[in-house]
């Protein structure tokens, strides 16, 4: 790598220039005001359920002539922490079942956006939401209950299993969580039009047992409209597409695709691909890697970009950057998502037909105990509307059609 007598810190500073990312979420909030009071009709209950033991009773139905019901919570234990609130699992008193409930401070003037994306939903690589309620406290706020199905494992925590008993991750795991998370993103892509915004392991539920993947957390999704400007401060960090650090505002789900390609590697590698300590470190990670982008690229990137006083560093390739057994599948498809301009990278749906994933299509393929693979072919036609029927053949192999019969292969 031509990094001999530079310091890539110093360079990038300067390379990225008064780009600024101090956007504002209420800004992309003011079409999104409560226009009447039918998103507050849902049952308000007064409670705090996120200590342990706590129980917590609240009703759903009551509309269109369906008979209301009580279900009761009990909080078992939080299970994440942020800035956006706290999930916490819990046990319906009623049927036994186990559930996660997302519970987020609610601003009285907004519609919730998280909760109106997850309405869309219907998909067996997306976290199913069961319903949902309003909770008040003693200082009269409003939160948000986000009941969801329980998955008790993340995409992170796998990797770390691997990496604190020195391992590398069996590269059929690899296989079946990226090829569900792609399958995933070309739903929420193709068609419901939202864009997760913030793909990172931690998003990623495996349940443990069948190894189904399921994406979750859509508190920064957006359905992205041509021609209006979004935030460019989203995305955690290490997973953050370079046009985000460049300060675009028009970009489009290509950045999901980035992240995800992050993803990859990282299941490849067994640690972060680009661990940025800061914005402008992560931009040096980045070209570490991918070498300096070209002018081109910058404008593919962020059109309104103007400084381009930095000196050339280049690529690092891409066979160096993992190990020699890998498979260069596995490599050429990481090549194909960590691109500069986003119009260069795959498609989620093109990801799924790579031949990194031939091995997933194998009518004898199993899980390393023997067991067989979750659910990989069962699409529904929504999710393969204006798919070629070249293409629809590799997506849906000879011996799985019988889960698609609508298609009358």
């Amino acid at each position: 790598m031509a990094t001999m007598g530079i310091d890539p810190i110093a360079v990038v500073r300067e390379f990225i220039g008064n780009v600024t990312d101090v956007d504002r979420l209420n800004e992309e909030m003011t079409h999104m005001r409560i226009q009447d009071d039918k998103e507050m009709e849902d049952t308000i209950v007064y409670g705090n359920l996120t200590e342990t033991g706590n129980i917590i009773v609240t009703a759903i139905g009551g509309r269109n002539g369906q008979p209301k019901q009580t279900i009761s919570y009990m909080a078992e234990r939080a299970v994440g922490q942020g800035a956006f609130g706290v999930v916490f699992q819990a046990k319906c008193l009623e049927t036994g079942d186990i559930v996660a409930i997302k519970k987020v401070l609610q601003d009285r003037r907004y519609k919730n956006r998280e909760l109106q994306t997850m309405r869309l939903f219907d998909h067996p690589n997306v976290v199913f939401l069961k319903h949902c309620f309003f909770s008040t406290t003693e200082q009269d706020e409003l939160y948000l209950n986000l009941v969801l199905e329980y998955v008790p494992e993340t995409v992170h925590h796998v990797i770390k299993h691997y990496s604190n008993i020195n391992q590398r991750m069996p590269l059929v795991y690899t296989k079946l969580y990226t090829y569900q998370i792609f399958r995933s993103l070309s739903y929420i892509h193709r068609c419901i039009g939202v864009c997760h915004r913030d793909i990172k392991p931690q998003n990623l539920l495996v349940n443990p047992n069948t190894h189904q993947v399921k994406l979750c957390d859509f508190g920064s999704a957006k359905m992205l409209v041509k021609g209006e400007p979004n935030i460019s401060y989203i995305c955690s960090r290490y997973y953050r597409a370079p046009e985000l650090i460049f300060g675009a505002t028009e970009y489009t789900t290509s950045i999901d695709v980035w992240s995800a390609g992050c993803v990859l590697a990282e299941l490849l590698l067994g640690q972060p691909l680009f661990p940025g300590e800061s914005r402008v470190d992560q931009l040096v990670e980045i070209i570490k890697v991918l070498g300096t982008p070209t002018r081109e690229e910058i404008k593919c990137m962020n059109p309104n970009y103007k400084e381009f006083k930095f000196p050339q560093i280049k690529a690092h390739p891409w066979h160096k950057t993992f190990h020699k057994r890998m498979p260069p599948e596995a490599v050429d498809l990481v090549s194909r998502l960590l691109q500069y301009c986003p119009n260069l990278r795959f498609t989620a749906l093109d990801v799924l037909v790579h031949p990194f994933f031939d091995e997933l299509r194998d009518p004898n393929a199993r899980l390393p105990n023997g067991r067989l693979f979750p659910p990989l072919f069962n699409f529904k036609p929504h999710e393969l509307k204006g798919v070629s029927l070249e293409m629809v053949a590799k997506l849906v192999p000879e011996h799985a059609r019988n889960q698609c019969p609508w298609l009358g292969l």
